[in-house]
């Protein structure tokens, strides 16, 4: 079974949801970063749990080669949308978008499916197809 599964496992045991996972150079330290969700929040106590049940298996199959640090976080709520299931979650956020070939709107992710994204901005309904898509984010107005 892959690792990332194990991790997943791990996560929905907490009533969380994997969001995404990452190996950064910050520095000079890897670090290998697991993003999670929850309904009502993340907080430092499930970070702090979900690190606890996952590193044993860390210690047997590492994610990478070498020595890294283990993190685990939220998000949080200005993020980058990369996968099908990160739209879905989003849907009713406000996002900025970049669309390949250089346009950039807001609006909110109002609809998404396996294929692509529906986003009203303030004079139309713009849909997406995700190869369209550059960088999408969340964002928050304050």
């Amino acid at each position: 079974m892959a690792l990332i599964d194990d991790i997943e496992k791990i996560v929905k045991s907490h009533g969380a949801l994997l969001y995404d996972s990452e190996i950064v150079q910050e520095h000079d330290d890897t670090i290998y970063r697991i993003y999670i969700l929850k309904e009502g929040g993340v907080n430092l106590d499930l970070c702090a749990d979900i690190s606890r049940d996952i590193s044993p298996i860390l210690d047997i199959t590492a994610p990478v080669s070498g020595e890294y640090r283990f993190e685990v976080s939220s998000p949080g709520i200005e993020r980058k949308l990369t996968k099908s299931e990160h739209f879905l979650h989003s849907v009713g956020s406000k996002v900025k978008v970049k669309v390949l070939g250089g346009q950039k709107l807001k609006g909110e992710l109002i609809a998404a499916d396996e294929k692509g994204v529906s986003i009203q901005t303030k004079d139309a309904i713009e849909k997406f197809d995700y190869s369209q898509l550059g960088t999408v984010k969340t964002y928050f107005e304050w």
